[in-house]
C-alpha cells in the first residue's frame, strides 16, 4: 500500500509541477511580451529626462527668486522694530527743541541738543527712515494721516482738510510705520 500511495503521491507532485511550470511559462511569455511593447526608446527616454532637468531647473530658479525676494524684504523691515522704538525719541528731541528756543539763557544747550538730533536724524535717515510731510490746508487721506480729532473749520477752504500735524508720521523704505496723526477741520 505504501508503494500505491507513494507513487499516487509522485504522480500529484508531478502534476502539479507540470501544471505550474506551464502556467509559468505561460506568464514568462506574456511578461515578455508586455516587456517588449513597454520597452521605451532611447529617444522617448532622453525626452524624460530632459523633461525632468528643465522641471528641476525652473524649480530651482523659482526658489532662488523667492529666497532672494524674502532675503530683500527681510533686510528692508529688518530695522522697523528699532526704528520704531527709536521714533519717541526723536520726537522727544523735537519737544526739547521747541522748549530751548524760548530759553535764551540756554544757548550752548540747544545747540548741543541741536547737534545730537541732526545726527541721529541723519543716521535714521541713511537706514531708510523719510519724515511724512504734513502741513496745514494739505488734503486729508485716510491711506495716510491719522485723524485724532475734528473740529470746526476756521474758514471754508479748510472743510475736509489738515488743520495741524500733532504728531509726525514715518515711512522706512516705502513702508508707513507711523501715520501722522492730525486735526481736520470739519465739513
Amino acid at each position: 500500500m505504501s508503494k500505491d500511495q507513494y507513487t499516487k503521491e509522485d504522480e500529484i507532485n508531478d502534476a502539479i509541477k507540470n501544471s505550474d511550470l506551464g502556467e509559468n511559462n505561460e506568464e514568462t511569455q506574456e511578461n515578455k511580451e508586455v516587456e517588449a511593447k513597454e520597452e521605451p526608446t532611447v529617444e522617448e527616454l532622453i525626452q524624460v529626462e530632459k523633461d525632468k532637468y528643465l522641471r528641476l531647473f525652473a524649480e530651482f530658479e523659482n526658489y532662488k527668486k523667492r529666497t532672494s525676494k524674502e532675503r530683500i524684504e527681510l533686510f528692508k523691515t529688518a530695522g522697523q522694530e528699532v526704528m520704531t522704538v527709536l521714533l519717541p525719541i526723536l520726537d522727544d528731541f523735537e519737544r526739547a527743541l521747541t522748549h530751548i528756543e524760548d530759553d535764551k539763557e540756554a544757548e550752548e544747550l540747544r545747540k548741543g541738543v541741536l547737534l545730537i538730533y541732526q545726527k541721529m536724524v541723519k543716521t535714521l535717515e541713511q537706514k531708510g527712515l523719510t519724515k511724512i510731510e504734513v502741513k496745514s490746508g494739505d488734503d486729508f487721506d485716510a491711506e495716510v494721516h491719522q485723524a485724532i480729532t475734528q473740529i470746526p473749520a476756521p474758514s471754508d477752504d479748510l472743510k475736509g482738510k489738515i488743520i495741524d500735524c500733532v504728531e509726525n508720521g514715518y515711512k522706512l523704505g516705502d513702508k508707513i510705520i507711523r501715520h501722522p496723526k492730525v486735526v481736520v477741520g470739519q465739513a
